[in-house]
Order: C-alpha cells, then structure tokens, then sequence
C-alpha cells in the first residue's frame, strides 16, 4: 500500500495532523509524535470503516512538516549552521522557522535539499 501523507503542525501542546480526503478531513493531535502516529492510525482506520476503505499501520504514514514544527522536532540541527550551508541567512531562515515570514516554494525546497544533502552524507560516513 502506498503512504498516506498526513500534515503536521506544532501546537502549544504537542501536535496535529490531518488530510483532505473526497469525504472530508481526517484529523487528530499527539503529546509527541509517537502518539500522534498512533492517532492517525486509529482515526484513519474509524474513516476506512465508515467508508469501506482498506485499513493502515504505521508503516503506511507519512508526515510533512512545516518549517518551524521540523526544527522543532529535530533541534540537533543547527540553524545558523543549515543556513551557512545551503547559502541562506540565518537571519532570514529563522524568520521562516518562526512564522514571522513565509517562505515561497522555492525557498522551502531550497532548505529541505540542504537537510536531505546533509542526511545522504551522514548515511554514508565512516569514522576510522
């Protein structure tokens, strides 16, 4: 089964998550992301019952993050540092992180090929 993308938001008190479908919105919160993966879970599946649509697990989700709920969520990278890295201020990426400036489509692939660049290097590191 392909992954369902479910969108995830930082609240004041864990997160969120939801997706559009024909029917309506599918949506529920988490203290953490663990829990709210295993609410999209059971929410999903309450959906697929009502509307005869085959059941997930876990392995079937998939998360989009915004900007500032990524960093949130991975504060072991470094902002001034992704930023020195990809060419961008850190001034400027802070601001897109911290919802005082909204970052175009460009900008946000911009960011996450740094992040995904930085992921396959360390993937692929050996330490002697």
């Amino acid at each position: 089964m392909a992954s369902l993308k479910f969108i995830v938001e930082k609240t004041s008190t864990g997160y969120s998550a939801y997706r559009e479908e024909k029917n309506g919105v599918i949506g529920t919160t988490g203290n953490n992301l663990n829990h709210l993966k295993d609410n999209i879970v059971e929410a999903y599946n309450l959906y697929a019952e009502e509307f005869k649509k085959k059941e997930i697990a876990v392995e079937n989700i998939e998360l989009q993050f915004d900007l500032a709920s990524f960093f949130e969520f991975y504060p072991e990278i470094n902002v001034s540092a992704l930023g020195a890295r990809i060419g961008m201020h850190k001034s400027l990426l802070s601001e897109y992180i911290n919802g005082k400036k909204t970052p175009s489509e460009k900008q946000i692939k911009r960011v996450l090929l740094g992040i995904r660049t930085l992921g396959d290097e360390l993937a692929h590191l050996e330490i002697a």
